[in-house]
């Protein structure tokens, strides 16, 4: 990935893609930590010809021991969903929500280290599209006449496993994209201890976001990112819970400018061998 190079695309510029671009692909990722009811959400308004993506079974693999909460997909399953949301080879897609790419950064993510290289985010997401005055349609959305024929290969956008993570922590900058009190372990309501990696910086996911939902500009990003180290460190890895926002946090690294890798499996694997340590309190 080409540092701050096309992440984003506003709503206008959408609006004119659908009016013209075959080759494009539309996701609605809707999905919000206990809320599982995206597909209704898409099936009561979404952005005309968009296809809805189910971020528990298609964006992510099983959960099971030692894998976190949303574990990388399978490739072969990833790319069976692909084709079946109709991308291609030469297509250009477009991710959207509802919560300020949260969830639909992990399409982004995915589909980027899986080779495409046309992969963009509505920036501000379905309230982005609302406050320009386009309209939506309701209904199950786009019904392909044929199956997309992209062909998926991993290893496009760097990764790393719990011992790869412990030891960037020591030599780079890990950040953590969690809210802060899950990070100094004031509060955990997902997995079973709170806290962070040792070594790990605080840097939630929210402070990328203006309060209507878009991407702060670049030049504030990378502001905040510099202040958090990004510009003297050797190298960046970033986790959140489970891999999800941790995606969105890589977005906003890539819109001021730097590279990182993402730990899948996040706090949700790490906390699972007891035998990893977990810190607390502030940085």
């Amino acid at each position: 990935m080409t540092a701050g190079s096309g992440v984003l695309i506003d709503a206008e510029s959408l609006h004119r893609l659908l009016e013209g671009d075959p080759a494009l692909v539309v996701l609605d990722v809707r999905w919000a930590l206990g809320d599982p009811e995206g597909r209704a959400h898409h099936a009561a308004a979404h952005i005309p010809g968009a296809v809805y993506v189910d971020l528990e079974t298609e964006l992510s693999g099983p959960p099971g021991a030692g894998r976190g909460r949303h574990p990388l997909p399978d490739l072969s399953a990833l790319q069976a969903a692909a084709r079946s949301w109709g991308i291609c080879a030469g297509s250009r897609v477009v991710a959207y929500d509802d919560v300020g790419c949260l969830s639909a950064a992990r399409a982004w993510w995915l589909l980027r280290w899986a080779g495409l290289a046309s992969v963009q985010l509505l920036d501000g997401g379905l309230g982005a599209w609302r406050r320009a005055g386009y309209e939506t349609e309701s209904g199950a959305g786009a019904q392909l006449a044929a199956p997309g024929d992209v062909t998926l290969a991993p290893g496009a956008l760097p990764v790393l496993d719990a011992g790869q993570t412990a030891a960037l922590a020591r030599v780079g900058l890990l950040l953590d994209a969690r809210a802060p009190e899950r990070f100094r372990g004031d509060f955990e309501p997902v997995d079973p201890r709170g806290g962070h990696v040792p070594g790990a910086v605080s840097a939630p996911t929210a402070a990328n976001l203006r309060p209507d939902g878009t991407f702060a500009d670049a030049a504030e990003l990378a502001r905040r990112f510099a202040a958090l180290g990004a510009e003297r460190a050797a190298a960046i890895g970033v986790y959140c819970g489970s891999g999800i926002t941790a995606t969105h946090e890589i977005a906003a690294l890539a819109i001021a400018g730097f590279d990182a890798a993402l730990y899948p499996g996040s706090w949700s694997e790490w906390v699972s061998d007891p035998a990893r340590p977990v810190a607390v309190g502030p940085d």
